[in-house]
């Protein structure tokens, strides 16, 4: 079974920059496995620490049962397809898919049989003989896909492969990954920026900011259960609609949430899912109310579907509820740093300045 698990996993440069912090994740055999976040969110240190381009700081990391924290890159069979992945431009198409089988000395019937195979599932049998010059960027970016899942390694790394590409061509693209990876059965662990990707291919996604994982669940579980603002924020567009000043109040009428001109009444659904409401109801604790556009309609929000944050943790005060299709992985009853702790891990291993000398 080709199971990626990170246990404690962190990456720590020189200069103190946290690029991963306490990395606990595994993915599913034959799992297409997303790996979410924006530019320095250390969704690309993780692949390249995987495939072994860089050294972990501290933790364990195990393809398919077997330690490989200390392997060198050739010894971990996997493959990893990077955005510019480059392909050989004197040799074919044909001969660019055998390279990586012919260097590891495969038999020629198992190298034709598998380039046909991968060829075929990717749509390059017309142009399986021609040289990479004639052919268009997606052609060649399929063929730097073929040239790295063609041997069959046990994990599949991809790091942005479509980052650049228009909507259209990386649309196209993706649904002949995902196709793929159903052909192939194989694990893939898929490193984007793009949040519509992530929820179009992803099972599950895993979202990370400042090498920090935020939360790892199913696209629904996500969106309809952020366990914090930047989940919430991140995870459909158009975008949730934010109230930072909120309170709780409770009058003869009922529960509120109130920030200035925005009232909304608490539903019955929703102070069950409070379970700590007395310690926000009339007592001046914040909270951050969240209402998606695609809930309000035109006589107003629908209650059920409001969004309740703390207003210092950020963390989600709202339990799950019946709704919540709970996964078997540890990783769904996973509770992110608070906001504050967030920022305590990314001074610990800043050098102390030193005093300079007069």
């Amino acid at each position: 079974m080709a199971v990626l698990k990170l246990s404690g996993v962190d990456k720590v440069y020189p200069s103190g920059s946290v690029a991963l912090y306490g990395i606990n994740l595994q993915t599913a055999d034959k799992e297409f496995f997303v790996v979410l976040g924006g530019e320095g969110s250390g969704k690309s240190t993780l692949l390249r620490v995987v495939s072994g381009l860089e050294d972990v700081t501290a933790g364990e990391i195990t393809v398919a049962g077997k330690d490989v924290t200390d392997e060198e890159i050739r010894d971990r069979d996997l493959a990893l397809v990077f955005r510019n992945s480059p392909v050989m431009p004197t040799m074919n198409v044909y001969e660019n898919l055998a390279y990586g089988l012919r260097q590891r000395k495969a038999p020629e019937a198992v190298i034709e049989r598998r380039v046909k195979a991968v060829a075929g599932i990717l749509g390059l049998n017309e142009v399986l003989y021609r040289k990479p010059k004639v052919l268009n960027a997606a052609q060649k970016l399929r063929v730097s896909i073929g040239r790295t899942v063609v041997r069959e390694p046990k994990l599949y790394l991809f790091d942005e492969p479509l980052s650049g590409l228009d909507e259209k061509l990386s649309g196209e693209l993706l649904s002949v990954l995902v196709n793929l990876q159903a052909r192939m059965e194989g694990t893939f662990v898929y490193a984007t920026k793009s949040v519509s990707e992530a929820l179009s291919a992803g099972t599950r996604i895993a979202v990370i900011k400042n090498g920090i994982i935020q939360q790892i669940d199913t696209p629904s579980n996500l969106y309809d259960y952020p366990a914090n603002t930047y989940v919430a924020f991140l995870i459909g567009s158009p975008t949730i609609n934010f109230y930072n000043g909120a309170k709780i109040i409770k009058t003869e009428d009922g529960a509120f949430v109130e920030d200035g001109d925005f009232r909304l009444a608490l539903s019955g659904k929703i102070i069950k899912r409070f379970e700590k409401i007395e310690e926000y109801t009339n007592t001046g604790k914040g909270v951050i109310a969240g209402v998606r556009p695609e809930d309000v309609g035109k006589d107003g929000a629908d209650p059920d579907r409001l969004y309740l944050f703390d207003a210092e943790t950020r963390l989600s005060v709202l339990s799950r509820d019946e709704g919540y299709i709970k996964t078997r992985f540890a990783d769904a009853d996973y509770i992110p740093p608070t906001y504050k702790e967030e920022e305590e891990i990314a001074k610990k291993y800043k050098p102390a300045k030193t005093q300079k000398k007069k």
